[in-house]
């Protein structure tokens, strides 16, 4: 659905000095009807990204293919016809004060010379999809935050584009807001077959709702890949940002010990970490730990306090086998304390 080949944008820098590489070469292939979520700090170019995924921003070099259309070669007419596979969800939607919602969803129909009675039919299954059936007459001043994303998405879904583009969809919402609205573009995608892209700097984003992700790094992809693999591999550069270890309690007695599972066969569970242990006659406690079940898997960064039955810490004979244990059925391991 979405092929980004050897794309590249590079911004003169004012006064004279060194160009400014926002995009450095990023190839991705983002398939259809799936979520995707790309992430990374400020200034790793995720902005420019979407320009250039909308046509708003010309590329230096490479490719930008959106259902087979190269939007970055076209201009004119044949530019703004690709722009309506796209549609788009800001941060802050940006409404009219002076419409409702239901004339804020027709607004792009309007400007595309949609004739009013299909603009009409439109607008109320867009209501309807959204859940916004009885506010459709509401002015944004009398709307929640929540309902007025759901304008927004809405609006974005106007055209019935192939591409939702959604930039930073829930920064300016509460929690249990942010999880109506992401269950909501879940179900847009298994509703409406759409291909969803998802710009956030919020993990919690990526977790409940993306099945893929990309983390943008100066302006180049350094790590891509299903959701499940990416935080289940503890060697990549997501892994502890999806999956935090919250700080281990101070003042314990035994030897404390990153585990890090998920891409183990074998390991599926805490609790597996836990009846291992006892294989080496050690008493294994989760001190801290943070667990998420993605695609069905559970996957985990804990940390195990080990002893053995008199109270003690675990000898270091029985720590050394059962991390080497564990290391070769796929569990990352470290020790914490001696």
């Amino acid at each position: 659905m979405i092929t980004l080949d050897g794309l590249t944008k590079v911004f003169p820098a004012p006064g004279g000095g060194d160009p400014v590489v926002a995009l450095d070469g990023i190839d991705l292939q983002l398939d259809a009807g799936r979520v995707h979520g790309i992430v990374g700090r400020s200034g790793a170019g995720k902005s420019t990204l979407i320009r250039c995924l909308t046509g708003l921003e010309k590329p230096t070099s490479g490719r930008v293919e959106v259902d087979g259309t190269d939007v970055a070669a076209l201009e004119g007419g044949a530019l703004r016809a690709a722009r309506r596979n796209i549609g788009m969800v800001f941060q802050h939607a940006n409404l009219l004060d002076s419409r409702t919602a239901a004339q804020n969803i027709s607004h792009p129909l309007e400007i595309a010379g949609v004739p009013r009675a299909e603009r009409q039919r439109r607008v109320a299954e867009l209501v309807e999809i959204v859940g916004l059936s009885g506010r459709e007459h509401n002015y944004p001043a009398q709307l929640s935050g929540g309902q007025i994303q759901r304008v927004g998405i809405a609006r974005g879904l106007a055209a019935e584009p192939k591409v939702l583009l959604c930039d930073e969809p829930t920064s300016a919402l509460d929690g249990s807001t942010t999880h109506q609205i992401l269950t909501l573009i879940s179900d847009l995608r298994e509703r409406l077959g759409i291909t969803v892209v998802v710009i956030t700097h919020e993990m919690a984003v990526v977790r409940e709702v993306c099945d893929t992700v990309t983390l943008l790094q100066d302006g180049r992809v350094t790590q891509t890949g299903d959701l499940l693999d990416v935080a289940a591999d503890p060697h990549g550069a997501l892994s502890a940002e999806l999956i935090p270890l919250p700080p281990a309690p101070t003042g314990i007695e035994a030897l404390v010990v990153n585990c890090d599972y998920g891409d183990s066969p074998t390991i599926r569970t805490s609790d597996d970490l836990v009846r291992r242990a006892e294989t080496y006659e050690a008493a294994a406690t989760i001190v801290a730990g943070t667990i998420e079940t993605i695609s069905g898997r559970q996957v985990g960064r804990v940390q195990l306090a080990l002893r053995n039955y008199s109270g003690a810490p675990i000898s270091r004979e029985g720590l050394d086998a059962f991390l080497r244990e564990l290391e070769g059925e796929g569990v990352v391991t470290k020790e914490v304390t001696a």
